[in-house]
């Protein structure tokens, strides 16, 4: 069993909808869903902001990521625009997914639908260094494309 705790709070009319979960045994997102009325359409080239209908309290030193759904998005087009979306550890406000159609038709989003993934990751911080060199490596400044096509 997990050792880490997250507490999820639900939007006051949202009762009838699941809590996030994993899907399978090795799973690692927990799958989100939509809180829209009834259902809403998202047109070809539209985005969207879509609710989950939930609030988290994520333990310090930890972050929720945001992705795609592989299956909407190979299917359909329906992406989440911000991949992978942050949610900080402070953050207490409600959880809404940006999801845009990139498909060629209009997709229709139903209350209850698994619209997104979410996943808990370990944060690390940082110390911040001015230095005037950096130590150099085989790559360098190889960039986009470096290592061909």
């Amino acid at each position: 069993m997990s050792e880490i705790i997250l507490k999820i709070k639900k939007k006051f009319d949202c009762a009838d909808l699941p809590l996030p979960k994993y899907m399978s045994l090795g799973s690692s997102g927990m799958d989100l869903y939509a809180d829209v009325l009834n259902q809403l359409v998202l047109e070809p080239g539209e985005v969207k902001m879509i609710s989950s209908g939930i609030y988290l309290s994520i333990p310090q030193g930890y972050e929720a990521q945001i992705r795609p759904r592989s299956g909407l998005a190979a299917k359909h087009g329906i992406t989440v625009l911000n991949t992978p979306g942050t949610i900080d550890s402070d953050y207490r406000g409600l959880v809404s997914i940006i999801l845009v159609n990139f498909g060629k038709q209009s997709f229709s989003i139903k209350r209850g639908m698994r619209i997104a993934q979410m996943v808990i990751n370990k944060v690390s911080k940082v110390e911040i260094e001015l230095v005037s060199d950096l130590d150099n490596t085989l790559r360098n400044c190889g960039g986009f494309g470096h290592t061909g096509v």
